[in-house]
């Protein structure tokens, strides 16, 4: 296979879909981790901590290059799968099995990942760049993520979206967890059960962690 059926074959692109997708996972593995340090009861200590690690330390600088690289082709790649399913579907089946023939959340995967890329700008919007602006990112200088959080669930609207796009995550998961190791050849009856449950556990404690983050904040449970 070439380089240019890498990302304009079929397999190509469920392949890069598949390696772009168990990365982002093992990200989201390292994120929920360390936001899950805001319950340490220390007043953001320890979070501060970890979030200065990740800020300052050049290697999770280097592999943050990497993080958006490997979401940029993941988003594409999904983008130009959807496109290229919905062309071959323009005349629809004539007997619809529904959810008989798929889950609801595996047809839906273009809408899914468009609203969690929705979420992610408003995400990048409220943490990533003010502390990656001209002052952080020149000067050395980070703001305090810890009371940022505070301030930016203290808003009603700004959690629903947060929620919203967790459980969008969640369902998006639920389908691109087991869909991206099956790509990659592990799939037999060995191993289906073990990966079925793995995948449907991660694409539940994953997101309800997140959603718990704002959640925690608006109701004063964190402080």
């Amino acid at each position: 296979m070439t380089w240019k059926q890498v990302f304009t074959s079929s397999v190509g692109k469920k392949l890069v879909m598949a390696f772009t997708g168990i990365f982002l996972i093992l990200f989201l593995i390292v994120h929920v981790g360390l936001n899950a340090c805001i319950w340490a009861g220390d007043g953001g200590v320890m979070f501060t901590k970890g979030a200065h690690f990740m800020g300052a330390n050049w290697v999770p600088r280097i592999l943050e290059v990497g993080l958006f690289a490997g979401l940029f082709l993941h988003i594409i790649q999904g983008l130009m799968i959807e496109f290229a399913n919905r062309s071959k579907r323009s005349v629809k089946y004539e007997i619809d099995y529904g959810n008989n023939g798929s889950k609801w959340y595996s047809r839906s995967m273009g809408l899914l990942g468009t609203l969690i890329l929705l979420f992610l700008v408003l995400h990048l919007y409220h943490f990533w760049l003010p502390n990656r602006s001209n002052q952080g990112f020149l000067l050395g200088e980070e703001i305090n993520l810890f009371e940022k959080m505070k301030l930016e669930f203290s808003a009603l609207w700004v959690v629903i979206v947060y929620v919203l796009g967790c459980l969008s995550l969640g369902y998006h998961l639920a389908h691109g967890f087991q869909s991206a190791f099956r790509t990659l050849g592990v799939h037999n009856k060995r191993y289906n059960v073990m990966l079925s449950c793995i995948g449907y556990g991660f694409a539940i404690i994953v997101p309800l962690g997140f959603a718990m983050m704002p959640v925690s904040f608006y109701l004063g449970w964190v402080s």
